[in-house]
């Protein structure tokens, strides 16, 4: 898979050399590329918003370094319709399913909002060049979109094939079954007058498959209701 990142501050994700996915784009699973916006500009400040038509507080980013940038990055690979995501608090909620069913892209391009957003006609001109996809990480709003965008760039990136060591850990994790993960615990069995369940000491791989199901249930009922089905809230 290949995913560009465009932000204005491209230092954001110097996080994703480390770890997992550092160790997938040196292995060649994950080909990862940031860009500075800045250097789509062709004025000497490096202009990259103005201020609002209308009125009203703050800056709205230019629609030209945009374009050209969406430009330059969907032409990389003519055969492949690029998805085009822009981190929004007004887009689709981003979710496990989302997750999943963007690893299987073969180019995935991010545009990092700032200020007060970008200009409304960019996904306009952006849906030209690929599917665009406005997309939130929930009901709420931050400075801009680097964090967002890394949120989706981890959750997406380890779904990939060969990223994660042990396949079998994804299948149980929480969400991917609607459901939250159940429990986890590790030696010692007793640590500060807290014991480890029994049933996970039994050796009854049965009975340990029952609890952590049981488990699953109980721990979505209690902190996140509405994944149930049924649920009216």
């Amino acid at each position: 898979m290949r995913i560009d990142v465009v932000s204005i501050f491209p230092s954001y994700f110097d996080g994703l050399t480390l770890s997992l996915l550092g160790k997938a784009r040196s292995t060649g699973l994950l080909d990862l590329n940031v860009h500075d916006l800045r250097d789509w500009t062709h004025d000497r400040h490096r202009t990259v918003d103005d201020t609002p038509y209308g009125g009203g507080a703050g800056m709205v980013m230019k629609p030209e370094p945009w374009a050209a940038a969406i430009d330059d990055l969907a032409a990389i690979d003519a055969s492949v319709r690029p998805t085009i995501i822009f981190p929004s608090p007004a887009g689709e909620v981003f979710t496990q399913a989302s997750a999943r069913e963007l690893s299987g892209s073969d180019h995935l391009i991010f545009g990092c909002g700032r200020y007060e957003g970008i200009d409304e006609r960019v996904f306009e001109y952006a849906a030209t060049r690929g599917e665009v996809r406005l997309i939130s990480l929930g009901d709420y709003v931050l400075n801009g979109g680097e964090v967002a965008t890394m949120a989706m760039i981890e959750a997406i990136g380890r779904l990939i094939p060969g990223v994660v060591g042990n396949p079998e850990s994804l299948v149980e994790e929480s969400h991917e079954d609607g459901l939250l993960e159940y429990p986890s615990y590790t030696k010692p069995s007793l640590w500060r007058d807290r014991p480890v369940p029994d049933v996970l000491l039994s050796g009854n791989h049965a009975a340990i498959a029952a609890w952590r199901r049981e488990q699953q249930f109980e721990r979505t009922r209690l902190r996140r209701p509405d994944l149930l089905p049924g649920d009216e809230s």
